[in-house]
């Protein structure tokens, strides 16, 4: 299984990346099993799917669910396990603020490995405003401005996987025995 994923994938980054978390100190719910019943899911490999999903713009539970029986990666990526869309979507919702640490230890990674393009500014004690491209300058406020969007758009796509997990709350799969039953009757057609 190793052979197909190739060393620059980067499932191999996001495997990394949550392998190395404190999930503790994150808040994520469930990180200890408890001592009766068996142990559920590890809610490192449920992020890692999660994450897979956000890489690849996969919202929903269900669509998550199916790419863990057929996408490679991800089956690399959890190590052949296949949770469920209920078990994927109540990870989700009770590790809601976990998240958004998440995120934003994603980000504060992702530039201390100067994977953005960041520009270097020096500031003397003159204050002349030289070429003062809006794009290029970001005052306190702006910078606040920014961030609450930012916050915004971490909401907002939460809740996009919450609503498109709702929209697919109606669909049901034919079960092994409707299936048999269909196949059965149009062989039936057939010979006739």
């Amino acid at each position: 299984m190793d052979d197909y994923i190739t060393k620059e994938n980067p499932v191999r980054f996001i495997d990394a990346f949550v392998d190395k978390m404190d999930f503790k100190a994150l808040g994520f719910k469930k990180t200890q099993p408890a001592i009766t019943g068996r142990p559920g899911y590890e809610p490192k490999d449920l992020l890692k799917l999660y994450i897979y999903g956000y890489k690849n713009r996969i919202t929903s539970s269900r669509r998550l669910e199916q790419e863990t029986h057929r996408n490679m990666e991800i089956i690399w990526l959890l190590r052949k396990l296949r949770p469920d869309f209920k078990t994927i979507a109540d990870f989700r919702k009770e590790n809601v603020s976990a998240f958004k640490s998440v995120f934003r230890q994603f980000t504060l990674l992702c530039n201390a490995l100067d994977l953005f393009a960041g520009e270097l500014v020096a500031i003397d004690g003159t204050k002349i405003k030289g070429v003062n491209n809006l794009h290029r300058n970001y005052p306190k406020t702006l910078l606040e401005k920014k961030l609450k969007e930012i916050n915004q758009g971490m909401e907002d796509y939460l809740k996009e996987i919450e609503t498109s997990d709702q929209q697919e709350t109606g669909i049901t799969s034919p079960s092994v025995s409707e299936l048999q039953e269909a196949i059965d009757s149009l062989e039936t057609k057939k010979d006739r």
